[in-house]
């Protein structure tokens, strides 16, 4: 496997020496191992200058959705080369086999990544590994004419998000006497969670369908884990030698080593130095379920921790969605506010719960953050358009009813109802 790579003292350095946001960051950090580096703190690192260099080669993509504050991840060529590739030996290790015919389904367009990074780490796997026949057909196209690619060509694997291809397969579900030849033995999801009500869904539309994981990586945080015929749901392992992976106490910042001890992910990629990741919080909780001493250890997700909420596929950050209220009420004193993620009927729900000063419960306010955020987050209206979400739900709500961490009495700033 041809890559580009450097240790993690390379990386740093480079950083340091490149990068004003890491120039400043590191200044008066006297490095020895990986644990003495400051936790990259994702309102300021997408503020500041993060890149290395001028970008004369490569490829760009936003990550989160957003019109206000749009954040950009730059690789170079060589890097989005490593970084597919890495992610394709990945996906071969899981329940691909040769000769499979695979439909991707990812979303394409307007900088998005999921359907071209997968369309890449899908070619990228080695031929001496596993054979597969790729179909790049994308999640936007008609439901009608992927059912017909599905049978023209005995289409056996689907890959995509989940509830994207659930909506796709309530459409079959009605119209099955139109699609005799369709037959789906694997489905491999990506973008977003799969929850057991959307599970127990596949298996009463295909009962002998095989479901897993396609991997576990991000636009901005880059590799994080791949999944195996020994990982369980929700569970991944590790890219040894790419990607040092660390759970870390939330309220502490203590590295966490032991097993079956929830905390925050964060990655440091060993393949980009364009905009380097060093110590960047992925936005996940997990725990890991192998002793230290095991090869590409395995750790299992447990929800989103308090950087951002995962609305289907559209990330939401908590530092934007607080200055976005805090615009939109203005004349507001002593604002707080948290999210919280519901899931039913196979599609997430997005709560804000918001508190302040004289607040009150009036539906101008209500329809002012929910402007707000339509106007932040255009995805927002096409994912709600295509049913693959609930609408957001804004509930006006006193100081004292806002939760808060029973140990440290900080304010909970994500509530992940998911898991």
């Amino acid at each position: 496997m041809n890559i580009q790579k450097w240790t993690l003292e390379e990386i740093v350095n480079y950083a340091r020496e490149k990068s004003p946001y890491y120039h400043e960051l590191y200044k008066d950090i006297k490095f020895e191992k990986l644990s003495d580096l400051p936790i990259v703190d994702q309102s300021s690192f997408w503020k500041t200058k993060v890149l290395t260099n001028d970008t004369k080669d490569g490829i760009v993509f936003k990550s989160g959705g957003s019109t206000g504050a749009p954040k950009y991840s730059y690789f170079t060529s060589l890097e989005w080369q490593s970084f597919t590739t890495v992610f394709g030996e990945g996906i071969s290790r899981g329940d691909l086999a040769s000769f499979d015919r695979v439909a991707n389904l990812f979303y394409v367009g307007d900088l998005y990544a999921s359907f071209i990074f997968i369309k890449d780490s899908l070619q990228a796997i080695p031929v001496e590994y596993k054979k597969i026949l790729q179909f790049p057909i994308a999640g936007a196209t008609n439901s009608n004419l992927i059912l017909k690619t599905f049978e023209e060509f005995s289409i056996n694997v689907m890959i995509g998000v989940p509830s994207a291809m659930l909506t796709l397969l309530e459409f079959y579900q009605v119209n099955k006497a139109q699609f005799p030849k369709v037959k789906i033995e694997k489905i491999l999801f990506g973008g977003e969670a799969l929850y057991p009500d959307q599970y127990k869904a596949f298996i009463e539309i295909f009962p002998d369908v095989k479901i897993s994981s396609i991997g576990y990586a991000s636009v901005d945080a880059g590799l994080l884990g791949f999944s195996d015929s020994t990982c369980v749901d929700g569970e991944h392992r590790i890219f040894d030698n790419v990607s040092l992976i660390e759970i870390i106490d939330p309220d502490t910042n203590e590295v966490i080593n032991e097993q079956n001890r929830v905390g925050k992910v964060l990655v440091t990629n060993l393949t980009r130095k364009l905009m380097p990741i060093i110590r960047y919080p992925a936005g996940d909780l997990a725990m890991w379920t192998e002793s230290s001493e095991t090869p590409n250890r395995k750790f299992k997700l447990q929800g989103r921790s308090d950087e951002a909420a995962r609305l289907g596929t559209i990330s939401v950050y908590f530092e934007d969605m607080r200055w976005m209220i805090m615009n939109s009420l203005k004349e507001i004193n002593g604002l707080q506010f948290q999210m919280v993620l519901n899931h039913f009927e196979n599609k997430d729900e997005l709560i804000f719960r918001i508190a302040g000063h004289e607040l009150v419960c009036e539906q101008k306010n209500i329809d002012l953050i929910i402007e707000a955020f339509i106007k932040e987050k255009y995805v927002y209206k096409e994912a709600l358009l295509k049913n693959l979400i609930h609408p957001l739900k804004i509930e006006i709500v006193e100081m004292k009813q806002l939760h808060s961490n029973e140990r440290t009495g900080k304010l909970k700033r994500v509530i992940d109802n998911r898991v």
